[in-house]
């Protein structure tokens, strides 16, 4: 897949959520803010439009290219590392972790990491805020109806991606997508796409980050639409 198609895609799968928008523009003050697993800049533009500097940190160089190119003359950052493992050399008075960059992280160890660095990272008296689905509900391809295709066309091509099932597997849940595209001859390629998502229970995720030294506070929560689950905002002190 061409890095063109990368973005696309993580666009069509993530860029048309907005319900939780009006809480990062609440929680972001005058910032600057750190924006944890921000791919193409989803967050980090929509903040940085209205004048918060944004530092946007992602592993995918791809992603942030395009972040960069969107955001050309916007107070924004692009830092490519892991969000288990980088070092800024400044702390932030807001970080933000959206959508569910805290259940890609692959199981509790890993977590740690990622929570232990972001720490390093959040200025005393600051706020780190962790948006966490727990209400994904499993279905099948054969037995019930999947969600409608997310279909954006680009000069001439057309990109479709569904999600056609999601397992719970215990201490993760395994979403599959069908991806498509159609180029303008009519030529088609499609494939699958698996993401695991770790199953993280809020109040297990503050009590972990109260070990690092954060302090839990008042949880926030982001409604469910018909496209998106909702989720529930781990809010801790710095």
């Amino acid at each position: 897949m061409s890095a063109g198609a990368d973005v696309i895609f993580h666009d069509l799968e993530c860029g048309g959520y907005l319900e939780d928008l009006p809480l990062w523009r609440e929680l972001a003050g005058a910032g600057p803010v750190l924006d944890i697993g921000c791919g193409t800049g989803r967050v980090a533009l929509d903040l940085a439009a209205r004048g918060v500097p944004v530092v946007g940190l992602d592993r995918d160089p791809v992603l942030l290219e395009a972040m960069t190119a969107r955001g050309d003359g916007l107070p924004l950052e692009a830092v490519c590392a892991d969000a288990r493992d980088f070092d800024l050399g400044r702390t932030f008075p807001v970080a933000l972790a959206p959508m569910q960059t805290v259940q890609l992280l692959g199981g509790r160890s890993e977590r740690e990491r990622f929570l232990r660095c972001a720490r390093e990272h959040v200025e005393p008296g600051g706020l780190f805020a962790i948006a966490v689905a727990d209400a994904i509900e499993s279905f099948d391809e054969i037995t019930a109806t999947p969600p409608l295709p997310d279909v954006r066309e680009n000069g001439g091509t057309v990109y479709f991606s569904q999600p056609v099932a999601v397992h719970d597997e215990g201490e993760r849940f395994a979403v599959h997508f069908v991806r498509e595209i159609v180029d303008p001859d009519g030529g088609r390629t499609s494939g699958r796409v698996l993401i695991h998502l770790d199953r993280v229970d809020p109040g297990e995720l503050e009590a972990e980050a109260a070990a690092l030294g954060f302090t839990a506070l008042e949880r926030r929560t982001v409604p469910a639409t018909d496209a998106y689950v909702g989720s529930a905002v781990v809010m801790l002190g710095g």
